[in-house]
């Protein structure tokens, strides 16, 4: 079978996306009509198939992704440079609830996961340190490298310090974002034993931090604080690391329902191709896994923007339509309070890879949650609540949102992308890559290929086999960003420091 060169999304749009490079002359043949393509228009980009007056919507996904700066013909190459966004400010929504069934069967599947005293479950068995300031940072590197010496990781899956630069000198809302944000590390469930560094005169008092981790293990987390060590604190936190680490190693993978499965939901480095093969084959994972009683989280709330509706319908309840209009008007006061216009996200990346406006961004992020039904909104630090599919509050910026996915409870983070980039976050963050050429050229950074989507895949062969990958890096196989040792934190900040 020839293998297609454009895609028409929907039937209502007024553009194609070119799946290869079309050469100005070149002939589309779409909905009985030969169009010319009028100028040379890159693989990921939009070729218009009607002529379009200037202020017109152009319309791709069945929705508006912005409005033609001039009158437009058919067979142009539509980009940043014509097609101007309809974004502004706040808006007021009405709740028109719709609700899909997902219709798919509760396959019994398991992964292979540690299940902690509280009947959490981890995806991974490892050592942490969690510094409640970052003055502490390099007696936490410190440490780790000497553990490391000692026993060699054998018996867990990993030791590491996650270095943050705040803990101190910050206020209100930052100093309680950093504050929710590290007891959310100390409590999650891939860690065997956390250590909990502190200096001991910083704004986030060790005391204090410590209330807020409410019931916890007191086996499996130990707080130090070095002002209060007389002499060396590398060797009291060995000792105490050392006892940490003889627990740990005890624990054993076991079978665990998939239904105990968190998984975080991401995009970044977008490209034309997101939307069309990485973000609906996570979509289509995504209802996978919330029909097994398993729990998605979708986050990067900017990048809802022209495709919130969509959402908020999809909410369960009244009140979590109002929790989710009030996610995305409060996203865009905050924008707004800073003087930045709500609808200018695209990176240069994003509009190089066939991204034109917000909406046209957003209206493929949001494939990555499918279609099932919103059980959950959450606030930045939350943890999760409800099982399904949620909403998480958090930036757009790659590392710190998937920063969040993972404190809110996520275990692992799916991170789809068109340019590539190798960084991880303090769980597994396994890269989709959106095209062929992606995946060829940097196969240490993609673990699994959407690409083969056009190349001739269907969705219902690659599905399965995506199924199986998340499973095997669930139970125990390195995603490649931990292969390459790239796991970093990142917590959001919005006011001074002091």
């Amino acid at each position: 079978m020839e293998q297609a060169t454009f895609l028409k999304i929907n039937p209502a749009d007024s553009v194609v996306v070119c799946l290869q490079p079309k050469k100005k002359g070149d002939i589309i043949e779409i909905d009985g009509k030969q169009i010319t393509v009028n100028q040379d228009t890159p693989a990921g980009h939009k070729v218009l198939i009607k002529d379009v007056k200037e202020g017109e919507d152009i319309i791709k996904y069945g929705y508006p992704i912005g409005h033609a700066r001039q009158d437009l013909k058919t067979g142009d190459w539509v980009n940043e440079n014509n097609l101007k966004t309809n974004l502004s400010g706040t808006l007021e929504y009405t709740y028109k609830p719709v609700n899909e069934e997902l219709n798919i069967k509760d396959e019994k599947r398991t992964f292979k996961g540690y299940v902690r005293k509280n009947g959490d479950v981890g995806v991974r068995n490892e050592i942490w340190i969690v510094p409640t300031v970052g003055c502490v940072n390099g007696i936490a590197e410190r440490l780790v490298q000497q553990l490391k010496a000692e026993t060699k990781e054998e018996g867990i899956d990993a030791i590491w310090s996650w270095h943050h630069n705040y803990g101190c000198s910050q206020l209100s809302g930052d100093h309680e974002n950093t504050r929710k944000i590290l007891r959310d590390i100390c409590l999650h469930p891939n860690a065997g034993g956390v250590l909990i560094l502190s200096l001991g005169c910083e704004n986030n008092q060790p005391d204090q931090f410590m209330e807020m981790l409410g019931d916890y293990d007191k086996d499996r987390i130990r707080l130090l604080v070095t002002q209060k060590v007389e002499g060396d604190e590398v060797e009291a936190g060995l000792e105490i690391l050392r006892e940490l680490y003889d627990i740990a190693k005890q624990d054993k993978r076991v079978d665990v329902p998939v239904s105990k499965l968190r998984v975080g939901l991401k995009c970044g480095g977008s490209d034309g191709f997101s939307g069309i093969t990485a973000n609906p084959l996570v979509g289509e994972f995504s209802d996978w896994l919330v029909a097994q009683g398993g729990t998605s989280v979708l986050t990067e709330v900017p990048e809802m923007f022209g495709a919130e509706t969509i959402l908020m319908n999809r909410c369960k309840t009244p009140e979590l339509f109002d929790q989710t209009v009030s996610m995305i008007n409060n996203f865009k006061e905050y924008f707004l309070s800073h003087g930045e216009p709500v609808g200018e996200n695209p990176s240069p990346g994003n509009k190089a890879g066939g991204i034109s406006t917000l909406e046209d961004k957003a209206l493929g992020c949001t494939q990555k949650c499918g279609k099932a039904p919103v059980s959950g909104v959450m606030e930045y630090g939350d943890r999760i609540q409800h099982d399904g599919l949620n909403l998480l509050s958090a930036p757009g910026n790659d590392l710190v949102a998937s920063t969040a996915l993972a404190s809110c409870g996520c275990h692992l983070v799916l991170f789809t992308t068109g340019r590539g980039t190798p960084f991880g976050t303090f769980v597994p963050t396994m890269k989709i890559a959106t095209n062929p050429t992606l995946a060829k050229n940097k196969p240490h950074w993609v673990d699994f290929s959407a690409g083969q989507l056009v190349e001739g895949r269907t969705m219902q062969e690659l599905v399965p086999e995506f199924i199986d990958k998340v499973l095997a890096v669930a139970s125990g196989e390195h995603a490649h960003n931990e292969a390459n040792g790239y796991r970093e934190i990142s917590i959001f900040k919005n006011g001074v420091t002091l």
